[in-house]
């Protein structure tokens, strides 16, 4: 992408709306506009990192077993009548009715209506288990949406639900959603913590919020220090064994928000081994046996013949919401801090002198060899004003060339974390780059 001819709206000043860092750089960084209150258009860059950070997503769900379909964002009443939520949702439900008078809503959520499809095929212990998840569009008419697109009324999700036989069943499917968690945070480059969270009148002690730490979150959580030092990907490199050794690390040490906290198991923790940080929750999951199986009628015929109603349990990341929570962790003075896995381009190209040919050429090579993950910088702006918006926008590596430096073939790359410069020749330069993508 040439900047002299891109979409990308960049603000100098901060919009006095925003009330949070991610909030005010997704603004200023021109990924995101504010249409009404609590909906966002999401512009390029946004969106590039939108559908990186889905991906990842996607990846870990399917190398979990799940199958993605995609479900409507409207939904029939009937089928939350069905349920018995529909009159219990309340007002954050947005419900609308057709032009033949039908009840319908746009949906916050999907439990009714996978269930629903399920059940239409599923005849036998032997269509056992699945689970089905999809990356779609939801409306919760939060009564103060506020923070940009960490509480927003339009927000993009992924939602899984897993349908087995029985409740053993169902905490494998359970224990297999907590590892591909871990691993999608941990591929984002993120410290995630899974903590127990309330499971409401199911019972038992199978739902947890993951909690991604940074300095400006939300609520304030208590960990063992253990927790911090598993590497996901080290300890679990495939992703694809026996989950619960995994499962049982994490869920072995302590870690609570707030409002789980638990003074005497705290007290009980080495002092040298209690941590204390803020985090911002960007995953739930959750085991609720037959909530929604039993109320709409999903029966199969179990092994001796007799009828089994499903075990489910659902699964939810809040795709949008990832983006504000990965600003909030990884942002300095400057602008955004990007992981290299969802920056949405990996390197800006900023040619310090457009028009010297030295420069101009050796930028376009850079530019030809590193395809869909550059950005060049050709626009006829001080060289200040370009560092500047590269430092705020946040690409991983931004490749400096002024004439001196290109008389050489010498690329001058700057690291955006940590400020690390590297003075290369092209052919290292490039290696560099794509090194820290791979």
């Amino acid at each position: 992408m040439r900047l002299s001819r891109a979409f990308l709206p960049t603000l100098k000043e901060t919009p006095a709306e925003a009330q949070i860092v991610s909030h005010r750089l997704m603004l200023r960084a021109g990924l995101i506009r504010q249409t009404s209150a609590g909906i966002y258009a999401w512009l390029p860059l946004g969106l590039r990192v939108l559908r990186k950070v889905s991906e990842i997503v996607r990846q870990e769900q399917d190398l979990a077993g799940a199958q993605e379909i995609l479900m409507p964002t409207i939904q029939p009443a009937e089928l939350w009548k069905e349920s018995g939520r529909y009159d219990d949702y309340g007002k954050e439900m947005l419900r609308i009715t057709d032009r033949h008078d039908r009840e319908m809503l746009f949906g916050p959520t999907n439990e009714e209506m996978v269930t629903d499809i399920f059940k239409t095929y599923a005849k036998s212990y032997r269509d056992l288990p699945r689970n089905l998840y999809h990356i779609q569009w939801k409306f919760r008419d939060e009564i103060r949406p506020r923070f940009g697109v960490m509480r927003g009324r339009e927000f993009l999700m992924k939602d899984a639900y897993s349908f087995d036989i029985d409740a053993e069943g169902a905490r494998e499917s359970y224990r297999r959603m907590f590892r591909a968690y871990l691993r999608t945070f941990a591929r984002m480059g993120l410290k995630a913590i899974p903590m127990q969270a309330d499971t409401g009148p199911i019972g038992g002690n199978l739902s947890h919020e993951f909690i991604i730490l940074a300095e400006t979150g939300e609520s304030v959580v208590y960990l063992h220090k253990d927790l911090l030092d598993f590497d996901v990907l080290a300890q679990d490199p495939t992703g694809t064994g026996d989950p619960s050794p995994v499962v049982d690390f994490w869920t072995s040490r302590y870690a609570a928000t707030d409002e789980k906290h638990d003074v005497a198991a705290w007290d009980a923790i080495p002092a040298e081994s209690q941590v204390t940080e803020r985090g911002i929750e960007v995953g739930h999951i959750f085991y609720f046996g037959t909530k929604y199986s039993k109320p709409m009628g999903l029966t199969v015929s179990g092994p001796d013949g007799t009828p089994v109603v499903p075990e489910m349990g659902s699964y939810g990341i809040g795709v949008s919401r990832l983006l504000a929570a990965i600003i909030e962790a990884g942002h300095d003075e400057n602008g955004i801090i990007w992981p290299d896995a969802v920056a949405p381009f990996a390197c800006a190209i900023l040619n310090l002198k457009p028009g010297d040919a030295a420069a101009d050429a050796l930028c376009e090579q850079l530019y030809a060899a590193l395809p869909g993950e550059a950005v060049y910088d050709d626009r006829g702006e001080r060289a200040g004003a370009k560092f500047a918006d590269a430092d705020l926008i946040g690409y991983p590596w931004q490749a400096i060339i002024g004439p001196r430096g290109a008389a050489k073939g010498i690329v001058e790359l700057k690291r955006r974390a940590t400020g690390e410069r590297l003075e290369l020749p092209l052919e290292e330069a490039v290696a560099k780059i794509k090194a820290s993508i791979a």
